[in-house]
């Protein structure tokens, strides 16, 4: 019985690579696809010209000063993702990255607030207390899930409510934040050191926030460790069977708690961007809902370091050139919340729609080749 030919078994691989590489990318374009289509609908429903919208966007995106502040947004949108999509790799659903970024970037504030050393040991001390302060509060969750069988989606929704209520009762006069003052009604912690600001790239739109290389290393970070090492392995495992990891010798228990930490911890670095590069104190009405988006950006990401960043992008565009609508053209600024609504939406039926359509080529291509073997076999037969 000769061998395949080399040639052959190597364009094939190539094919089927590709065919994949398609799949994987025709999802999220046809979600984008189909939100552009429907917001094209509402604005011209609405009387105004779509055309004229998205000219404003591309506009603004297309200036220096526009692609600074996408840029910027994008890396705060990242770090939100990266602390969703690790959990859901472990199919854990941290709903709680809100709550968790939000304790941690207050207790942050505060410590940098009262401590001013060098920068080179206040910048990473204060990136190790977020870190600390998230892992810990999303801790919680993973404890009531191992011994005590609490739903994680339960307890993190309930800790984002506590997570409110924390940070209510810290940040008052005399506590973390300072006393009253009879010129202001603002409550907020005191400004962050000198020492505890982040670099920045001037550019000719702007100050680049440096946080952008701490959202590159934690994407590398994510990516290294699911693919080449043990504890990876072992958590994508559990992710898809817990009971066939058990088997194999993991300790689910411990993979549970550890990842949920694992996503609190990242959680606790998403409101570092703004506070050590843009606000320099923790207020009342600082960065609200960014768990909740980083999970969509997760989504359409498909928990991919490389899917999520252009997740990110897109996201950052929707906002910052969204901004722009009211002022050029009298749009309605809600078409940019309506547009990431119908996108996730999208991203749900794109996906089970090109999960249909390559389970579908899946089964031709096994009948294809079960008849190339009915045919060789037979073909065979009438020879002898």
């Amino acid at each position: 019985m000769t061998s395949p030919n080399p040639a052959a078994k190597r364009s094939l691989a190539q094919r089927i690579s590709g065919e994949r590489i398609v799949l994987a990318l025709a999802a999220p374009v046809l979600a984008v696809v189909l939100s552009v289509a429907i917001c094209s609908v509402l604005l011209a429903t609405s009387g105004k010209n779509p055309f004229d919208a998205w000219n404003v966007m591309i506009t603004f995106a297309t200036k220096s000063d526009g692609q600074v502040l996408i840029l910027n947004r994008a890396t705060t949108y990242y770090l939100a993702a990266a602390a969703a999509a690790f959990g859901f790799r472990m199919n854990l659903f941290n709903i709680g990255v809100e709550g968790q970024y939000k304790v941690a970037a207050l207790f942050a504030a505060f410590v940098g607030a009262q401590v001013d050393l060098p920068a080179f040991i206040q910048i990473p001390l204060l990136l190790v207390t977020a870190m600390l302060v998230g892992g810990l509060y999303a801790s919680i969750a993973g404890l009531l899930k191992v011994y005590r069988g609490v739903s994680e989606v339960i307890s993190t929704i309930m800790l984002n409510a506590i997570a409110v209520s924390i940070v209510g009762l810290l940040l008052v006069p005399g506590v973390f934040a300072p006393k009253a003052s009879s010129t202001s009604n603002s409550i907020q912690t005191n400004p962050v050191s000198d020492s505890s600001h982040f670099f920045s790239i001037p550019t000719a739109g702007g100050d680049l926030w440096g946080f952008l290389f701490i959202a590159v290393l934690v994407g590398v970070l994510f990516q290294f460790t699911l693919t080449r090492t043990r504890f990876g392995f072992d958590l994508r495992a559990t992710g898809r069977s817990e009971s066939a990891a058990t088997a194999s010798g993991v300790n689910v228990k411990r993979m549970v708690v550890t990842s949920m930490v694992v996503s609190g911890a990242i959680a606790g670095l998403i409101g570092l961007p703004e506070l050590l590069q843009n606000s320099y104190s923790y207020g009342q009405s600082f960065q609200p809902g960014l768990g909740f988006l980083g999970i969509s950006i997760a989504l359409l990401g498909r928990n991919s370091p490389i899917g999520m960043a252009f997740a990110a992008l897109l996201f950052a565009f929707l906002d910052s050139t969204g901004s722009q609508l009211p002022l050029k053209g009298g749009f309605p600024f809600e078409i940019v919340a309506v547009m990431q609504g119908t996108i996730v939406i999208c991203v749900v039926v794109a996906y089970e729609l090109v999960r249909r359509y390559g389970l579908k080529r899946q089964q031709q291509k096994v009948g294809a080749q079960l008849a190339a073997q009915a045919a060789a076999a037979s073909n065979k037969e009438v020879a002898a």
